[in-house]
Order: C-alpha cells, then sequence, then structure tokens
C-alpha cells in the first residue's frame, strides 16, 4: 500500500459559533484522485485551505506530503498546486501572461518556464489562445487555464475545489480526461464536488455532510455498506412512462422504503415483504409499459441514504455528542425525512393593477438589511458628520492669534522689553524662542518654527533717551498670505501706538518733537519696519499648491494602494496568491512599488505644474525634496495597506480613506493655522503625517530650508512612517481569517 501524501486527524475549524469542519479525519494515497464531496455548505473548501496553508486549523492536526499544516505552511505551497471554486486568475492579462506570472510565482526562470508553459499548453489544449484575454474566455477554458497555472511549476499533489462546478457537461468530460492524464503520471489529486457522477471516477471518495464526515472508502466498498441496503431490502430501476405522476403513488405503497426519480427512471428501495407482481399491480399499467429491474445501489443512493440517517441523528436529542451509531435506512413512514404527498393544486392568478409605488416595501426592508449587515456604512453615516461638525465648529479658527515669533534682541535694556512685552500684549504675536546670534535668527524663519522675526537693533534705548526716530526690523513669513497679512498689520499698529504713548509723555513741551527723523524733521519715535519674506507680494497660490503636492501625493497612494489590493480579495486572486510560495515581503513590495514609481511620477507632474504654471519656483534643495517626497509615499502607501486589512470590500476601502483624507486636509495645516486650534487638537496634529510632509515642502520650496532645518519633521515623519508599517505588516498575513 502507499503511504499516504495526505493525512487528517480531528481536523476542526470553527468561525465564531459556527463549527465549519467538526473532527475530520482520514488519508489520501500517492497517485489517488480523492473524492470529498458533500452539499454546498459542507465544509469541502474549509478543508482544502486548511490543507493549502491559508486557514489554520482550530483544533485537531493534517499533513501534507510530511508538513504540518500549522507549522509549516509555506514548506507545503512550494509542492503542490491548487484551484479555487472560482475563477482566480487576472481577466485583464492574456493566457501567456497569467502562465508566465504562474510560473515566476514558484521561481521558473529562462528557457524553464518556457518548456513548463508549452508543457501544460499542450496539455490542456490552449495553444491556439495563448493571446487571448483570460477574461473572454469560456467557463471550460478558463477552468484549463486555471489547471495549467496549478501544474505549472510540475506539484506533488494538486487541490482542486470544485473544477467543474458552473461549466457545461462537454467541458466537465474533457477536464475529467485531463485529471485522468495527471493521475496517471502519478499526480495526487483532491478534488471536492457535489456531483455524483464524478465521484464515480475517483478511485476513493469521503462524503462531508453537516462539517461532518460520514463515510470515506473506494466507491464500489461504500456501494456494499450494509446501511445502503440493508438486510431485508432490495433495490430495482422501475422504468414506466411519465414517471413523475407515479412517484407520489409509490411513496406511499406498503412496503416501498425510498423511491426517487433518477433521469426518466424511479429508482426504488423495497422490503422483501412486497414482491415485484405486487409492485407493478399497484401501478395500474399496461404491462408492456412497466419495466423492472434489480440494480445495485449508486454512490448517490449511498450518500442520500447515509445523510438522511446523520440528519435524522442529529434531531435526536437522546443521542450524546461524538456518539456514531450505524446509521439506519429512513423509511417513508419518516414524516420529518419526507412529508406526507398531498395533491398539487394549481393556484388561481390573481391580476394585481400596476402601482407607480408597488415594491416599495419590500426595497425599503432590503436596503435596511443591507444597512444593518454593514457596519462601516453606518460609522461612516453617523461618525464623519459628527467629526466634521467637530472639526468645522470647534478645531478651526480663521481668526489669527499668537503668532509664534522669535526675538533678537540687541540691546536687552528696558526699553527694548518693554516693546517685546507690547508685542505679546497684542495677543498677536507669542514670544516662543529668544536667540543672540544672526544664524539662530535667521534658521528659527527658515525652518518655520516661527512666522515672524523681531530684531531690536543694539541702540534702541540710546536713540529713544536722546530723542531719536529708531527702526526695529519685523521679519513677517509671506508664505502663508492669510497669517502673513494679520502680522503685518498688527506690527504697523503696534508701532503707531508706541510712539503715540510716547508722545504723550513729551506733550507737556509743545515746542520739543517726541523723536525727529535723521534729517532733523518731527518724526514718531519708533519706526516699525516690516518686511515680507519668500511671498512678499502675498499670493495664496505660494502657500497652497507646494502644500496641493503632499496632499494629492498621499490622496493618489492611499487609494490606489488600498483599492488594488481590495479588489484582489473581493475578485479571489489574493486567495490564489495566499496558496503560491510567494513571501509575504515580496508580495507587498511586488504590490506596492508599481504605485510607488505613480506617485513618484504624480509628485514631479505636480511640481513642474507649480513652477510653469503657478509661478512658484523651487528655492531649496531639489534632490532633498525629492528624498523627502520619496519617504512620505513610503509612509503613503503603507496608510493604503493598512486601510486593505481593515476593509473587505472596496466600498469599505473607500470609507475608510475618505475617514483618513478628512483631518489630512484639515487638520494638517493645509488649510488652516494649526497653532491656532485648540490643544487636544493641536496635539492630535502630530499623529497626521501630511503635517511632517506640508512643513518640508513649503520649507524648502518656499524659505530655502535644509536639512538641519527639518530635522524636526522629518523625525516625525519616520516615526509615523515606522508605526504605520509595523501596524500594517502585522496585521496582513498570507492567511484567510
Amino acid at each position: 500500500m502507499n503511504a499516504p501524501v495526505i493525512t487528517l486527524n480531528r481536523l476542526t475549524r470553527r468561525f465564531a459559533q459556527l463549527v465549519a469542519v467538526d473532527s475530520v479525519s482520514f488519508n489520501v494515497e500517492r497517485g489517488a484522485i480523492f473524492g470529498l464531496l458533500g452539499p454546498n455548505g459542507s465544509g469541502k473548501s474549509t478543508i482544502i485551505r486548511m490543507l493549502c496553508g491559508v486557514l489554520g486549523p482550530s483544533a485537531g492536526s493534517a499533513s501534507v506530503l510530511g508538513y504540518d499544516i500549522s507549522t509549516e505552511p509555506e514548506a507545503i505551497k512550494r509542492r503542490i498546486g491548487y484551484m479555487s471554486q472560482k475563477f482566480s486568475l487576472y481577466g485583464d492579462l492574456s493566457v501567456r501572461e497569467n502562465l508566465e506570472f504562474a510560473g515566476r510565482i514558484y521561481g521558473l526562470t529562462g528557457s524553464r518556464i518556457q518548456d513548463r508553459i508549452q508543457a501544460v499548453l499542450d496539455l490542456t489544449g490552449l495553444g491556439d489562445r495563448i493571446e487571448q484575454l483570460s477574461g473572454t474566455l469560456s467557463g471550460g477554458w478558463k477552468q484549463r487555464l486555471a489547471l495549467a497555472c496549478a501544474l505549472i511549476h510540475e506539484p506533488e499533489v494538486v487541490f482542486l475545489d470544485e473544477p467543474t462546478a458552473g461549466i457545461d457537461p462537454v467541458a466537465r468530460r474533457d477536464l475529467w480526461d485531463l485529471l485522468f492524464e495527471l493521475s496517471g503520471r502519478g499526480v495526487t489529486l483532491f478534488v471536492t464536488t457535489h456531483y455524483m457522477d464524478e465521484a464515480e471516477r475517483c478511485s476513493d471518495v469521503g462524503y462531508i455532510y453537516l462539517s461532518k464526515l460520514i463515510v470515506c472508502g473506494k466507491p464500489n466498498d461504500l456501494k456494499m455498506l450494509p446501511s445502503v441496503t440493508p438486510e431485508g431490502t432490495r433495490r430495482f430501476e422501475l422504468e414506466i412512462p411519465a414517471p413523475t405522476e407515479k412517484l407520489s403513488h409509490l411513496r406511499q405503497v406498503h412496503g416501498v422504503l425510498d423511491a426517487t426519480l433518477f433521469g426518466q427512471t424511479i429508482h426504488l428501495l423495497i422490503s422483501d415483504d412486497l414482491s415485484e407482481n405486487s409492485l407493478v399491480t399497484t401501478l395500474n399499467l399496461p404491462e408492456h409499459a412497466i419495466h423492472l429491474r434489480a440494480i445495485a445501489p449508486t454512490l448517490e443512493d449511498v450518500f442520500v441514504s447515509l445523510s438522511r440517517a446523520a440528519t435524522l441523528q442529529n434531531s435526536q436529542s437522546d443521542v450524546p455528542s461524538g456518539s456514531s451509531p450505524e446509521p439506519r435506512i429512513p423509511t417513508a413512514s419518516d414524516s420529518d425525512i419526507e412529508p406526507p404527498s398531498v395533491p398539487f393544486k394549481t393556484p388561481q392568478k390573481t391580476v394585481t393593477p400596476g402601482k407607480a409605488t408597488h415594491g416599495f416595501w419590500a426595497i425599503l426592508l432590503k436596503e435596511f438589511s443591507h444597512i444593518r449587515r454593514e457596519p462601516s456604512t453606518l460609522v461612516f453615516m453617523l461618525i464623519i458628520p459628527v467629526l466634521q461638525t467637530l472639526i468645522f465648529g470647534y478645531a478651526i479658527q480663521t481668526e489669527i492669534e499668537y503668532i509664534s515669533t522669535v526675538v533678537y534682541d540687541l540691546d536687552g535694556r528696558r526699553y527694548a522689553k518693554e516693546l517685546v512685552e507690547a508685542f505679546e500684549n497684542t495677543h498677536t504675536f507669542r514670544i516662543v524662542e529668544r536667540v543672540f546670534d544672526e544664524e539662530s535668527f535667521r534658521r528659527a524663519l527658515t525652518s518655520g518654527r516661527t512666522k515672524v522675526g523681531i530684531r531690536i537693533p543694539p541702540n534702541y534705548s540710546d536713540r529713544l533717551v536722546r530723542g531719536e526716530q529708531v527702526q526695529v526690523q519685523v521679519l513677517v513669513d509671506g508664505s502663508d498670505s492669510q497669517v502673513a497679512a494679520v502680522a503685518l498689520n498688527a506690527a504697523k499698529l503696534l508701532g503707531v501706538m508706541k510712539s503715540t504713548q510716547m508722545a504723550k509723555v513729551l506733550a507737556e513741551s509743545l515746542e520739543r518733537a517726541p523723536a525727529r527723523d535723521p534729517a532733523g524733521h518731527a518724526a514718531l519715535p519708533i519706526d516699525i519696519r516690516p518686511r515680507l519674506l519668500y511671498n512678499p507680494n502675498l499670493e495664496s497660490s505660494h502657500f497652497f499648491v507646494p502644500g496641493l503636492v503632499g496632499i494629492i501625493l498621499q490622496l493618489v497612494t492611499l487609494f490606489l494602494t488600498s483599492f488594488a489590493i481590495v479588489r484582489e480579495r473581493e475578485l479571489g486572486t489574493l486567495e490564489q496568491l495566499f496558496v503560491t510560495p510567494v513571501g509575504r515581503v515580496g508580495l507587498l513590495l511586488g504590490k506596492l512599488i508599481p504605485y510607488a514609481a505613480i506617485g513618484f511620477l504624480e509628485t514631479m507632474i505636480i511640481l513642474t505644474v507649480m513652477m510653469l504654471v503657478f509661478g512658484v519656483p523651487i528655492h531649496g534643495s531639489l534632490p532633498l525634496l525629492l528624498v523627502l517626497c520619496f519617504l512620505f509615499l513610503v509612509c503613503s502607501l503603507g496608510l493604503g495597506l493598512l486601510v486593505s486589512t481593515v476593509a473587505r470590500t472596496q466600498l469599505q476601502a473607500m470609507q475608510f480613506a475618505f475617514l483618513i483624507m478628512l483631518p489630512s486636509v484639515l487638520l494638517s495645516g493645509f488649510m488652516f493655522p494649526r497653532e491656532q486650534m485648540p490643544l487636544p487638537i493641536y496635539l492630535v496634529t502630530f499623529m497626521i503625517p501630511v503635517t511632517y510632509f506640508l512643513q518640508m515642502l513649503r520649507g524648502i520650496i518656499l524659505r530655502a530650508a535644509d536639512f538641519i532645518d527639518l530635522v524636526p519633521q522629518i523625525c516625525g515623519l519616520t516615526a509615523c512612517c515606522l508605526v504605520i508599517l509595523a501596524i500594517s505588516l502585522f496585521r496582513f498575513r498570507k492567511q484567510l481569517t
């Protein structure tokens, strides 16, 4: 006897309270065509997914080719082929491209992959369709292509999950001819199906029903089970005219234990107490019209009998869990198996006049059911409006106050300190930094830490005492025109008010002016000289267009990445990838790099449009800008990957992506100054990656900031990138959940 290549030992899989596979045990020998049969929902696909290593068992164990499915799934994937129930190849790729992709996944290159492609083309007969898009193939040819991809690497075991579902009878027969040829070459085939005629073609079959394995063995052995044709019973095939009309009558005949329509004949299980002549007499038909012959049970008879026995067993509350008594064949008297026959009456047709509102109630209830079963939609509908209201009503302030300001006081005496206090008392300026050298003063502005710089000259107090006009330089970052305009007006007004206060002190002597300019003319004591930096014309495009680079880059990469992965999950191609030996890092890099390239190209296009159309030059280092764009690109791809691990449909992916983009636009400083936001929300802005990237963009493009100026932003974006990628990689598994 051949050593088993597949072994299951009380294999179990639960999904919450649902037991999909319940303590299933069997072996599959090398070179066998093992058919796992059962109705839809019985657990066939779940077993295959566990054996292929993409779904972990809840209990029990199993091995394929000597590898444990729980601890060595990747070793299994390198030596098996998998053909899923649903066509899960790429419809927008040609037959050749799908085969080349499958071959590369398994490490085939050069002449080896071409030889294997030709071999599977010859086997499946796809040679004439090599350049045809796979999405345009008919159902039978799609299955041939799926089988060819599963065989490209010459696997030892091939799993086929309902390979003939949905294809015509000719295509089914052709596909089985291919399977027989593979079996003849020594390939072990594990096939799931619910077609009984296909079970007859298998060397070994197992039947699973209600998540439990009912029986397993050779087809001929199963037909000889005592429980299929119990002692004291016989099986007959009855051929009569209009068999459907006599089916209900036969089920009421005493001694007929089962009557089933089988094509144009009726298969009967009758007691030895009922003679053949008595049975024929009850039909009230001419003798020449009745053909009755003894037959052996079919596999369908086997599985129907055992299924009914299992149903009865499950319905009996006094049977202990785990016990397995010999199944009995239910009779026509078992009302819970076969309901009493009632005469069929043709229903009276009722004509209802058409109304414009007809069906309204049905549609209404259906839509509420959809919404109830889609939690993400409820979150999107209920939470997002609340979030928008909070952001617009509480976080966003259009009044500009407490503009970050740096002071370079070269005087340091009482009059200079009073001037600085006057700036703070306006509530328009907030002194956040005091510096003592020109380089620090310059970097405070170029780095973006401060928006206003006040330089007080060293002779400030001396000139005021001598009654001479003194000039104070106020440098205003003009990149944000809204903030710059407020700072400019406030500085000018402060100079006038401060000079007016000093003039009142000298008002007692009308012949003396409060101060004189260098020409000797009467003038205000303090001459505030504001100067706009970086954007002297206060053009709003200089502020918004660089920020658009970050917003658009995140928008493109986030949506494209999340949609691409979720779309593969919806189509089933992601499950097909999970069965292959492709590494998790290889899978992610292969998926993300094309979108990274698109995003980088998008960045170059936007920067070009910014310079040529809006006239915003890049004052800083272009290589530094591109490097930081790449860092942000990686972070955005991580966000897209994170969304794809949460969303299960493209609709959910769109909703989650929008949920990320909303704070990215409103709280990052793209439109509204972050410094004006309440402290809790201001702290939240540091968790948004685009916050740091916008500061980098505006710093390099507008203020010619260098690496040292942007160290805090670079560290912040790097931290966000690492955290997002770590969470995304942790959540992304090469397994189904």
